[in-house]
């Protein structure tokens, strides 16, 4: 057997493995070859259908730019998406292109499935100083070798339903001028108590609240944070709360669910639950998000990302949005993240892949997808395009971008091993909330998910 045909079979048998004991089972997911293209042809994979006609536009242009290429996108949802990706790594009828996530690529790049884009011509005259700040830095590898060339960025805050505010006498600047306390829940619980309203009509500030039969909670919650370190949940409490994830930023080898600081957020945050405050465990579908109950008016507020703003701003009810509010250190925080571009090592033409990542990452592109309205693009200069979108729409764009000026943003979890850190701390957060567990108990599955890391 050659030595190329080697590393080959053993890629293969290094990702089969991978798929044998994660996440990413094989659900309904053939090799997809009907996809193959040649050479001149770049597949490119991305999940969201709601971007798919402004990357479109952008296929478009970049081939009338490169009259010698062609653009072939190819979109799947969410729930397919990885484990179609996986497979076809193994298949070898892959995309030569794909959207990524810093959730993912860590794996990706350990099973050496990815193309370091320093080295392609295309990539280097890309102006990344032009990017948010600490984009690139999260598609930086361990080795210093960049994955994924980033093409927009988010951040979390709060929605609120506009007529409950009004008839709750509740201003937007209230929420975000609040503070949370763990002791107690601070100014910030007030206001979630005064939103909340039982079926009698009765407020959860005021004497004879029923907590057992809420008509409208003040904050809503339909997915305890485990899939994503609490990214749209609890994680800017925790933040705010001086609690980091990892012993470092990025890549870091050693979890800190065992930190009192992230204890005493989660027993709060649950422990609105007990209160009536928030809905129960179960109480709403969880795969539907919480959109539709703070849009329905069965919650008054929720907490979600700035990718969600198209759908906010689409709905029949008023949505606003303002910053989270203020924690023990007197800031508001958020998680920032951002997805990104990356190049299979395997791609038939490489250096027009690189080509296709680099004009995704381009001015010409990025106003593309910031007049689309969905997202907001790495550049920032399509950013303030973008702002001015959502706040033509009612969205105050400074409830996102407020946190990146201020430099009040942390990243996410980027670890190896992130599929078996998240199979184990899933059912631990739910605990919490569904059976009100306290956040101690968090220690054992701290344990658990760093001897990942040893073994």
């Amino acid at each position: 057997m050659k030595s190329t045909e080697l590393r080959s079979s053993q890629r293969a048998r290094r990702i089969a493995a991978v798929l044998a004991t994660t996440a990413l089972a094989l659900t309904g997911c053939a090799g997809n070859g009907e996809n193959a293209q040649s050479s001149n042809t770049i597949d490119y994979w991305m999940w969201d259908t709601s971007q798919l006609p402004a990357y479109q536009k952008c296929a478009s242009g970049f081939e009338k730019d490169n009259p010698e290429l062609k653009v072939n996108i190819t979109q799947y949802g969410w729930d397919d998406y990885w484990s179609k990706l996986t497979a076809s790594f193994i298949a070898g009828t892959g995309p030569d292109v794909f959207t990524n996530h810093v959730s993912q690529y860590p794996q990706f790049v350990s099973l050496d499935v990815l193309a370091p884009l320093d080295d392609f011509k295309d990539i280097q005259g890309v102006d990344q100083d032009a990017f948010q700040a600490g984009l690139k830095d999260l598609w930086t590898g361990e080795d210093g070798k960049q994955y994924g060339m980033p093409k927009d960025w988010d951040t979390i805050a709060v929605y609120y339903n506009q007529k409950i505010f009004e008839d709750a006498g509740v201003k937007p600047e209230e929420v975000s001028n609040s503070q949370w306390a763990p002791t107690d829940g601070g100014s910030f619980e007030k206001v979630v108590a005064h939103l909340t309203v039982d079926a009698n009509g009765t407020r959860g500030d005021e004497p004879g609240f029923d907590k057992n039969k809420v008509k409208i909670y003040g904050l809503g919650l339909s997915n305890s944070g485990g899939d994503n370190a609490g990214q749209s949940q609890w994680a800017g409490f925790a933040a705010s709360n001086g609690w980091q994830a990892t012993n470092q930023p990025l890549w870091g080898t050693h979890y800190n669910y065992d930190d009192p600081k992230v204890h005493e957020t989660l027993d709060w945050y649950f422990g609105l639950t007990d209160k009536g405050f928030m809905p129960h465990y179960g109480q709403f579908n969880s795969a539907d998000g919480v959109i539709g109950q703070v849009t329905s008016g069965s919650v008054a507020m929720v907490t979600d990302g700035a990718w969600m703003n198209a759908s906010y701003a689409a709905s029949e009810s008023k949505i606003g949005a303002t910053r989270l509010p203020k924690g023990p250190d007197g800031t508001s925080k958020s998680a920032i993240n951002g997805l990104a571009d990356s190049v299979v090592k395997s791609s038939d033409n490489p250096e027009a892949s690189a080509r296709w990542v680099a004009y995704l990452a381009s001015e010409k592109c990025q106003s593309v997808v910031a007049k689309a309205g969905v997202v907001f693009p790495a550049r920032r200069d399509a950013t303030e395009i973008k702002s001015k979108i959502y706040a033509e729409k009612g969205l105050d764009p400074e409830a996102f971008t407020g946190p990146v000026k201020d430099g009040n943003t942390f990243y996410l979890p980027v670890t190896d091993h992130g599929a078996d850190v998240t199979s184990l701390i899933i059912p631990a957060l739910e605990d919490l909330w569904a059976n009100r567990k306290p956040a101690s108990t968090l220690d054992k599955t701290n344990d658990a998910i760093n001897n990942v890391f040893t073994n």
